[in-house]
Formats: C-alpha cells, structure tokens, sequence
C-alpha cells in the first residue's frame, strides 16, 4: 500500500527537523528553523503537527529508531551471545561519525535536555534507556543459555554499565572533538566482555 502525500510530507518534515532537534536542542529549535530546513510554509508543518511538541515528539521517535535499527542490524548478524556483545561496541565504533554528523546520539542529546529544559522528553528517554539495557540483559541471558557466558553475571548491573561507558564515551568524543575518547570506552566494553563475561 502506497503512502499518501499527507504521510509523505510528515514523514519528510520529521526527516528534515531531525538532524535540526539533535544539533540545536529540541527546547531551542524553533518552527522557523523547521521552515528553513523543510521547504514548506509554517502552515503546512501546524497541518501535519498539531504543535512542537507532538513534531519534538515524532523526531525523537524517528532518530532513536534510526539508531536502534543500525544496532539491531548489528547484533543480527552474530549468533553468539559474547560475539553480540562485541557488535554493541562495533556498531558504536563503525558508526561513530555517522551519529556524530547528525548531531550526536539522539539517547543523549534528549537525556540531558529533557532533565531540565524539555522535560516532556524525559519518559521517552526513561523508555529509551530501559529499552536498550533490556536488550543488553536479554543478550546475556542468552549467552547463560547458550554456556558462553558466566551464571554468576549480574546482567542489568553489565547493562548499566555498558550503556555509561558508551554514552560517556560519545559525550567526551564529541565535546572534546577525539574520536580516541570513544575508542577507550568501547575498549574498555569489550574487555569487560572478554575478561568478566565470557566463559
């Protein structure tokens, strides 16, 4: 079934802003910066958006999914639960500059406006966050199953700490300019997984 134009133009509006919201802020990424970066009239983004917020809304929905299609695809093509893990990092490494391009990581550009300047972001990003270490503890239980990972692991304690040092690893990456920050941090992933994980 063939999109209409009403679900073409919105979905070309959420492309447009997205990079937009992720660089500028979603509470400082005004409708004339849309405008500017859609083409369109004020009065054909307020026919597909009902305000900023449901447009702020879509655009994070939009970029996360971005992200977690790259990551998804990544863990795809492992079998293996300790070869999964590493995709985490890879996919991290690989796609580094990508994400960087677009602003940064649509997770953490969103956590910390919503803390204090965009907090109607901030269950979307709760529901991010526990999405993705519900991911990396599903990960692990798999490997428990498959007798490549250790019982003993505490997974959500591992997921909670992979998901710091990736993040953190982004932030110091991008605000220092030296993609090296990122490497340490998924260096230090993958050793975690190689060194306290892995049987």
């Amino acid at each position: 079934m063939s999109e209409s134009k009403a679900e073409r133009t919105r979905q070309l509006i959420i492309e447009k802003a997205a990079p937009l919201f992720n660089r500028k802020g979603y509470a400082d990424t005004s409708l004339q910066d849309v405008v500017a970066a859609t083409g369109l009239s004020k009065g054909a983004i307020y026919g597909n958006f009902a305000n900023k917020d449901e447009l702020a809304l879509s655009v994070f929905g939009y970029n996360l999914g971005q992200l977690r299609a790259g990551m998804e695809a990544a863990l795809a093509s492992e079998q293996d639960a300790v070869a999964k893990l590493l995709a985490f990092a890879g996919f991290y490494r690989a796609a580094f500059r990508g994400i960087a391009a677009k602003g940064g990581c649509a997770i953490l550009n969103a956590a910390t406006e919503a803390d204090d300047n965009y907090p109607l972001l901030r269950p979307r990003v709760r529901a991010a966050i526990r999405g993705w270490e519900k991911a990396v503890v599903q990960v692990i239980a798999l490997g428990k199953e498959q007798g490549c990972i250790r019982q003993e692991v505490d997974a959500p304690r591992y997921a909670t700490l992979f998901m710091a040092l990736i993040e953190g690893g982004i932030l110091l990456s991008k605000i220092m300019d030296d993609p090296g920050r990122l490497d340490t941090a998924l260096a230090q992933v993958e050793q975690l997984v190689r060194t306290e994980l892995a049987r």
